[in-house]
């Protein structure tokens, strides 16, 4: 019994397991899901979700939300396409873009802080003001850029491994040090556990909070970069409902909406578990609209698997 309340504590071999068993199920079904096209295909689809979801899991723990990343990938991919069709190289267009997608993170996280309210809500209404940016930049049209900025999108190590997965992985690695080697990381656990006791204890609750989400923007701007790369287009409409997916990764890993604990890792094998999902159910010809409901049924299966984790340690 020990044994097994271990296991379910360390959600993220819980969803290894999870994902071996549906990968086996469906190569059995489908000999072409352990292709490796079909295994370059999955690590792109989640290079992209899993910096977002990298960033979520740092804000996250810290207790706090930013589910504007969706439309803040759409107006820095936009502008960093503009500026490589208007003749701006490829350097002066990325960093133009991760620096308007961090500084639109600093505004959530600004405007959180100057008018003391919920992220979520500023975040909220900054969808709204990003995405009507973008059309007024863009007029609403389609900004292509085939053949133009493919080398990230395209590039292959040892022929199966994509560049974007790797990058992807960097991005997993810095929020698991800053998480378990750093100071800040520290601080994000205490602020996400208790405000009141880490202001007692000296933290810069407002500072912190702004370094959280000036990291989460760089991972954000990032995330939009290998986008780009990726599809060789943007619009406004760019990157929507990826946050929603990221927030669920972050869950599906086991890191609690209320905040104070989590594990980059978990949140790694929870991106992973949505795009074999997508992947598999594709594979299988299944109605895509049930896409939907199987990761929406995970993050509640998660979410239980969790509250019986927090159970038996009460016990």
């Amino acid at each position: 019994m020990q044994r097994t309340v271990t296991i379910f504590r360390n959600q993220w071999f819980f969803l290894l397991i999870v994902e071996a068993v549906l990968a086996i199920v469906t190569g059995l079904i489908n000999p072409r899901f352990f292709g490796l096209s079909n295994i370059e295909n999955i690590l792109e689809q989640v290079s992209v979700l899993g910096l977002v979801a990298a960033g979520a899991t740092l804000l996250m723990i810290s207790g706090n939300f930013d589910i504007s990343v969706g439309a803040n990938i759409g107006i820095s991919a936009c502008v960093m396409a503009m500026m490589i069709k208007a003749g701006y190289g490829y350097v002066v267009p990325v960093v133009v873009g991760l620096a308007l997608a961090t500084f639109n993170a600093f505004f959530v996280g600004a405007c959180s802080i100057l008018f003391k309210a919920p992220s979520f809500i500023i975040s909220l209404a900054c969808i709204g003001i990003f995405r009507g940016i973008a059309l007024a930049f863009t007029k609403g049209v389609l900004q292509l850029i085939y053949g133009k900025f493919e080398f990230l999108g395209t590039r292959r190590f040892f022929n199966i491994i994509p560049l974007l997965f790797l990058i992807s992985l960097a991005g997993y690695l810095i929020i698991h040090v800053i998480l378990k080697y750093m100071k800040l990381g520290r601080r994000a656990f205490a602020i996400g556990s208790n405000v009141q006791a880490s202001y007692l204890a000296g933290i810069p609750i407002n500072l912190n909070k702004l370094v959280f989400f000036i990291i989460n923007g760089l991972l954000v701007g990032t995330a939009a970069m290998l986008l780009l790369s990726r599809i060789g287009a943007a619009q406004p409409s760019t990157g929507n409902g990826i946050e929603l997916q990221a927030i669920g990764a972050v869950v599906i890993g086991g890191t609690p909406m209320t905040g104070g604990k989590g594990k980059v890792i978990g949140t790694f094998f929870g991106v992973l578990l949505t795009g074999i999902i997508s992947n598999a159910l594709n594979m299988l010809q299944v109605n895509p609209y049930f896409q939907d409901v199987a990761i929406g049924a995970l993050i509640i299966v998660s979410l239980a698997v969790s509250a019986f984790s927090q159970r038996e340690q009460r016990a």
